[in-house]
């Protein structure tokens, strides 16, 4: 298959083993399989297809009509039932409530500031039936300010069809980082196809984000790391919350 676009080489390129962890950070933290479950900036949709199969009632929400064509494409191919709604997080207005709402990926890092993130808290504690779970993940202090400046990584297919290449360095904000990704993909008359796209992300520290979370209306959280709710590791790159009002 030739992939025309950079959501297409995305999907296709990221690592399948995070959305089964994720998928199971997920079931530990519902209370019933059934439940409503709407996982913001779901992307392509790999990890509710997931959730679909594990008999949660699925929506998708992301601010991407790409990645939601190729959530409804996956979808079909998997005979997952989904529902896809093309939103801005910050605004979830015209949404029903939810039993848990969900947004993995450290998606939550790229939004613009701490306005944008108490924001899009405030909207999800607003879309939470009672007794509803909100659980998301982000990258720390520790991952923008130590690992990611400096860091590169290079694949490329056996068959040489594809190649992509990932930098990243500091950004000038607070806790900042700069990602310069760059694919190339092989067409069909032998030339490559160059899509490059630069990502911004930022992290806060725990205490900022605890303290809006409280602002948002969450009155339990629970953090931990490594795809779990025990902070296992103080230098940890990613956190993971759990939330209740």
């Amino acid at each position: 298959m030739i992939y025309q676009t950079f959501a297409q080489l995305y999907d296709q390129l990221f690592d399948s083993d995070m959305y089964k962890n994720w998928e199971k950070f997920t079931l530990a933290n519902i209370k019933k399989a059934d439940c409503n479950l709407l996982d913001l900036a779901g992307g392509s949709g790999r990890l509710a297809i997931l959730l679909a199969n594990d008999g949660l009632n699925v929506t998708v929400a992301d601010f991407s009509d790409e990645m939601l064509s190729l959530a409804s494409q996956h979808s079909v191919e998997n005979n997952a039932s989904m529902q896809l709604i093309e939103t801005d997080m910050r605004d979830l207005s015209g949404l029903e409530k939810y039993d848990v709402i969900t947004c993995y990926a450290d998606s939550l890092c790229y939004l613009d500031d701490e306005n944008d993130l108490l924001q899009v808290f405030s909207e999800v504690a607003n879309h939470l039936e009672k007794d509803g779970v909100f659980l998301f993940d982000v990258i720390t202090p520790h991952q923008t300010d130590d690992v990611y400046p400096g860091f590169m990584y290079n694949y490329q297919d056996d068959d040489y069809s594809r190649a992509f290449m990932w930098q990243s360095y500091a950004d000038d904000v607070e806790h900042g980082v700069i990602h310069d990704l760059t694919f190339f993909n092989r067409m069909e008359d032998g030339k490559y196809n160059r899509l490059s796209e630069t990502h911004y992300e930022r992290s806060y520290e725990l205490p900022v984000i605890k303290s809006m979370l409280t602002q948002a209306g969450f009155t339990s959280i629970e953090v931990g790391s490594d795809f779990s709710l025990e902070m296992k590791d103080k230098n940890a790159t990613r956190w993971f919350f759990k939330c209740q009002k």
